[in-house]
């Protein structure tokens, strides 16, 4: 995985013959889309629309044990326009494709929620923007870190849940009068549950920016009387080190410090393909001492004021504006067997 992703510069796409707006938002084709869609499509629309794109690797991750299935899928939802779809020019080799949600899912999950579908909020234009922003990349590297956990969880063995994943948007709708951070998420494994705030850097701050981050962050806990860990992420172990440099007199001079555990990892400690893995013994907690770089689950256990420990059950439920389409469960649908969908 690249840990400085370029910025986009130019998108491509392949055409196929796709039915109008008008067409897809009425009766008839959604009366069509009833027996055509399954409970594992229409979960991933809803996960499209909340986390705005997701690459084909991570939808793959999200629900599905091969890419040649996921594939197959997509392109019938692509043609039915529940997702549109696009290929960002990269520097090297070929972009995965991303997708977003069309019309037609909108139209969908509107109903869903007793919604006006004109009324949620929802421009494809909009949409389409996600393409040319220069946060796509930023956005792109959050939720990769995200489908990593789903996928984790999702396996037959797996004694793990993501039970939490908020958007930014949904962070900022929160708490964003106070702070704004990538991403929230609630990780449950074998008795011992971890609440945190993703903040993913990619080196364009200065590293005094990020510690002061956590002056807000410690705003937030002595508001809420609920304490959440802090989650660093770098692209590199050298801009790692600086920037613990910087986070550990701040984190010290805090009035109430454990109010805001901090760790910190980097996307170089481990091999390309897990770069953006978070369930790897790759957070290392800030402070005078430490146990070395732990897990999640690890985490959850070295930090004693942890947000679960406050009873925190309604602060995982994410929040939803008057009006707009409700969040999905961070985990896929399961079969009547209690498993994963994953075909």
């Amino acid at each position: 995985m690249i840990t400085n992703p370029p910025q986009q510069r130019h998108v491509g796409r392949r055409t196929y013959a796709r039915p109008s707006a008008r067409t897809v938002t009425g009766g008839d084709h959604q009366l069509w889309l009833v027996r055509h869609l399954t409970a594992r499509d229409r979960w991933l629309a809803r996960m499209v629309g909340e986390h705005r794109v997701l690459t084909t690797h991570q939808i793959t991750r999200l629900g599905w044990t091969s890419q040649r299935s996921a594939n197959i899928r997509l392109l019938g939802l692509y043609r039915w326009r529940v997702l549109d779809r696009f290929q960002p020019l990269v520097s090297r080799g070929l972009a995965p494709m991303h997708y977003i949600l069309d019309v037609a899912g909108a139209a969908v999950l509107a109903h869903e929620d007793d919604l006006d579908p004109k009324k949620i909020g929802y421009q494809h234009d909009r949409a389409k923007g996600i393409a040319h922003s220069l946060h796509l990349a930023h956005r792109v590297v959050v939720n990769e870190m995200f489908t990593h956990l789903v996928h984790h969880a999702r396996q037959p063995d797996s004694a793990a849940r993501l039970t939490a994943w908020w958007s930014q948007e949904r962070c900022a709708f929160a708490f964003g009068d106070i702070v704004r951070p990538d991403a929230y998420g609630r990780w449950a494994e074998r008795g011992v549950t971890l609440d945190w705030f993703l903040e993913l850097d990619q080196g364009t701050e200065a590293t005094r920016r990020l510690a002061v981050k956590l002056l807000d962050y410690h705003k937030l806990a002595t508001t809420t009387r609920i304490t959440t860990p802090v989650l660093f992420w770098f692209p590199t172990t050298r801009r790692e080190v600086a920037a613990r440099k910087a986070l550990a007199p701040t984190l010290r001079g805090l009035g109430q410090p454990a109010l805001v555990p901090v760790a910190t990892t980097a996307a170089d400690l481990t091999a390309t393909d897990d770069h953006l893995d978070p369930t790897l013994a790759r957070w290392l907690p800030l402070g005078p001492t430490g146990p070395g770089r732990l897990s999640l689950r690890h985490l959850g256990q070295f930090w004693p004021n942890r947000l679960a420990a406050s009873g925190t059950d309604a602060v995982a439920s994410p929040p939803t504006r008057e009006g707009r389409l409700r969040p999905p469960p961070p985990m896929p649908p399961t079969g009547v067997d209690g498993q994963y969908n994953a075909a």
